[in-house]
């Protein structure tokens, strides 16, 4: 089974899942208590040292922001934008989740925020670790924004099966399986159908075994961005190296848009108990 640290999920993506995991318990059921809620928060940081929020009043910590959203339903959506590209995040935080390159949205009765974690790594390259802060803004209402940039769950794994195949065409005709073992290793890894061993609440129903699916299929998509785009490798012109930069930054679009629309659940959506 692939570790979450070998194939990385945005902590913005992470957080939406548990959000989703603990809002509104089904009727007759407790609500979450605190050794739920702990577990939760320790799923989103990781190794991580314990993340803080601010701009919230009575919330300090990740298990304060979960205990607040498992009183009321929310709407949540992780955005994943990236320069030129905002995918729907609001204007107030643009500049800042562009710069953390993810964004989680929440919506409830009570308003609309937009959370962008701030991470400070501190230590050596040999043990290194990371202060995370969700800074929370109060926004306007997002949710038609974000569709109409994100789309649906089924035009997401539409535009992955095309990106899936512009990567690996480009990646062959670039020649990179020569040049990176290690690009040639991830292109394999496509084909793999063990889901990874992240720290997301278990999918109990096929609704949310899709997501996952979705979310595994594009999170190894941009990992082979990364490893394609680390350097020249096998581009042997200017031209080749554009070709093969344009032909990427759309499979790591596709990819962004497919984790925000898995990631996210609105009014109409599935029942969050189902990611319980």
């Amino acid at each position: 089974m692939e570790s979450h640290s070998a194939l990385p999920l945005p902590r913005a993506v992470v957080l939406a899942l548990w959000a989703q995991a603990l809002a509104a318990p089904p009727e007759g059921a407790a609500p979450p208590d605190d050794a739920l809620l702990r577990r939760a928060a320790a799923a989103v940081h990781q190794d991580d040292e314990p993340h803080t929020v601010e701009g919230l009043d009575g919330v300090a910590t990740l298990v304060d922001l979960l205990a607040r959203w498992a009183r009321t339903p929310v709407e949540v959506c992780a955005v994943l934008p990236a320069p030129g590209d905002v995918l729907g995040v609001p204007a107030p935080v643009s500049a800042e989740a562009t710069d953390a390159e993810e964004c989680l949205l929440v919506q409830s009765a009570d308003g609309a925020w937009a959370l962008v974690p701030e991470v400070t790594e501190f230590g050596s390259v040999y043990e290194r670790g990371h202060l995370v802060v969700w800074r929370a803004v109060t926004v306007p209402t997002w949710r038609t924004q974000v569709l109409a940039a994100v789309g649906s769950l089924a035009d997401a794994e539409r535009d992955l099966r095309g990106a899936l195949l512009s990567a690996t065409e480009a990646l062959a005709a670039l020649d990179v399986a020569r040049w990176r073992e290690d690009a040639a290793d991830a292109i394999a890894s496509l084909r793999s159908t063990t889901p990874p061993d992240w720290p997301i609440p278990a999918a109990r129903s096929e609704s949310v075994a899709r997501r996952v699916r979705v979310l595994a299929q594009a999170a190894r998509l941009r990992a082979i961005v990364d490893l394609a785009t680390a350097d020249d490798g096998g581009a042997v012109n200017l031209w080749q190296a554009d070709q093969r930069s344009t032909a990427l930054r759309e499979v790591d679009r596709a990819a962004r848009r497919a984790m925000s629309a898995a990631s996210a659940r609105y009014a109409t959506g599935p029942e969050p108990s189902t990611l319980r």
